[in-house]
């Protein structure tokens, strides 16, 4: 691609993001003032008529973090819909539906309450830990496969007529061991018989020598 071309392609990429950000800040800007206006009509002045908007960003950020991660996506959307519900109710409870020198009871316990429920979502949001999946178990296995130290290889012996060379040993670390049962295990219930070693081996995805090593532990 020309230069040139290069060039008007990110100047028309930097324009759109641009004016993406512009509305995004117009938009933050607008639902921020309203919550605040909610929670000084509430009773709710000085500094903590402040803190409401921010309670209700941080929660919308926590969420569409969790959304963007693919795990517990039910528990994201329900703390999104929560805290987008917030920003729009105040966003028309604050065009005129609203009379904001006599807020009913109802919202100003809703307003009260909305800390401790802001604290709870975000609590859980960002420090509940996702589920563990066969991927992971994999993951751990290869990662101490690579903690072991590698095994020196033994000098050649040469071959006599009277004696046949040692085959050499290959470690094999206890949790790929102990993985492989588990292997094992499953493909004997689904299948009724001892697993093979290139079974095994096309299974754990192990060099064929380790792989003879691990079925002969097994």
């Amino acid at each position: 691609m020309p230069e040139t071309e290069r060039s008007r392609t990110a100047r028309a990429h930097l324009a759109r993001v641009d004016a993406v950000l512009v509305q995004a800040l117009i938009a933050a800007a607008l639902s921020f003032a309203h919550i605040h206006d909610i929670a000084m009509a509430a009773g709710q002045d000085g500094w903590k008529a402040w803190a409401y908007p921010i309670s209700v960003d941080l929660l919308l950020v926590a969420a569409w973090r969790r959304l963007r991660t693919g795990t517990a996506k039910a528990a994201a959307w329900c703390w999104f819909v929560i805290a987008l519900t917030a920003s729009l109710g105040a966003n028309v409870a604050t065009a005129g539906l609203l009379d904001m020198t006599d807020v009913p009871a109802w919202l100003r316990i809703l307003v009260a309450g909305w800390p401790a429920v802001a604290f709870l979502g975000g609590t859980l949001l960002a420090h509940s830990a996702p589920k563990e999946t066969t991927a992971a178990i994999g993951t751990e296995v290869v990662e101490d496969q690579e903690d072991e130290p590698e095994a020196t290889p033994d000098p050649p012996v040469q071959p006599t007529t009277e004696s046949t060379p040692p085959t050499p040993s290959v470690p094999v670390p206890v949790a790929l061991v102990d993985h492989a049962r588990k292997v094992a295990a499953e493909h004997h219930t689904r299948t009724g018989a001892p697993i093979d070693t290139p079974t095994l081996r096309a299974r754990l995805g192990v060099p064929p020598p380790m792989a003879e090593a691990i079925a002969a532990q097994l």
